[in-house]
């Protein structure tokens, strides 16, 4: 396999995110297209576009503020020199990725927990999940961090490299244009029901094969690493993958429960009401979650992420 240049992009952006993490500032891309999201929103409510095709507007929008500039600056850039392409592709890629940031919340919640600090460990859930925290109990928030994490890892590590492998920096972008209208309009209540249809469908069909390979990834990584089961990691993922709602969150959260062999989810409460009492994992593993969990699951984490990068080297190679 001969070594060139646009290889390196997707290690290279998977090692500056672990390095430097999700920098906070004022034009941070994603924080940019966040505010183009509730600018175009107001204006197509304003004028009566609250409606599917409202929605569908707002993506092509999206589109065409932030994809298509960054294709047609990749395609000069790359045209004219390969480094200034490559730091171009890395700025943009460093910036759609979260494993780095993920992980650092989950060990925000092992380090309240070994603390015994309930408050600021639920306070530390609360910054991952949208539901209420104050009936959880140190190894509920353990439990949810597991959750959390598996569940994102597919659509804020997997799935993202998985377009850029595909399409290139371009396709990343607007995987997280659709990622970033998933989170901030793809809700089915009276507002967003119609006008979000078309960023929550999208992001549907984006995470599809995402979800399904990170299960996978999740199977092979708990074969590779001692003391996880991948046994339990195909067979609870394949079995109970439905049982969490949407097409795709599922896979990689009850994969993740049985490789680590642990019950996860469970009571959830939203409002004050309880939602779901849905279990993941085999019927015999336990449910107590502790901060050794939480490592284990980063640990996890960290290798389908780069069992996927590894993986991808001679699909990039171009």
């Amino acid at each position: 396999m001969e070594l060139t240049l646009p290889m390196f992009v997707v290690p290279a952006i998977l090692l500056a995110d672990l390095i430097f993490g999700d920098p906070v500032y004022p034009l941070h891309p994603i924080r940019l297209m966040g505010q183009a999201v509730l600018i175009l929103e107001k204006r197509l409510f304003a004028w009566g576009l609250n409606t599917r095709f409202g929605g569908i507007v707002l993506v092509l929008a999206m589109t065409l503020l932030f994809a298509l500039p960054v294709w047609a600056v990749h395609f000069v850039l790359w045209s004219w020199h390969g480094w200034v392409g490559f730091v171009w592709d890395l700025y943009w890629g460093f910036h759609c990725i979260a494993l780095s940031d993920l992980l650092a919340h989950v060990q925000r919640i092992a380090k309240a927990v070994r603390a015994n600090d309930l408050p600021r460990a639920r306070f530390a859930t609360s910054m991952l999940v949208g539901r209420d925290t104050e009936p959880m109990d140190s190894d509920a928030c353990c439990r949810a961090g597991i959750e959390s994490l598996s569940e994102n890892l597919t659509d804020g590590v997997i799935a993202p490299l998985f377009c850029l492998v595909l399409f290139g920096v371009p396709g990343m972008v607007f995987f997280k244009i659709v990622s970033t209208l998933d989170s901030m309009v793809g809700y089915k209540n009276e507002r967003y029901l119609h006008f979000g249809w078309a960023g929550a469908r999208l992001d549907d069909v984006l995470n599809y094969v995402p979800a399904r390979l990170t299960w996978l990834l999740t199977w092979v990584s708990a074969a590779l690493l001692p003391g996880y089961s991948p046994k339990k990691a195909y067979r609870v993922g394949l079995d109970q993958h439905s049982l969490a709602p949407g097409p795709n969150s599922g896979w990689s959260e009850a994969a993740f429960a049985g490789a680590l062999e642990l019950r996860i989810a469970g009571p959830i409460w939203k409002g004050g009401v309880m939602v779901t009492d849905i279990w993941l994992g085999d019927p015999g593993d336990r449910t107590d979650a502790s901060p050794a969990d939480l490592a284990r699951a980063s640990w996890l984490a960290y290798t389908v992420t780069l069992i996927f990068v590894l993986s991808a080297l001679p699909l990039w190679s171009r």
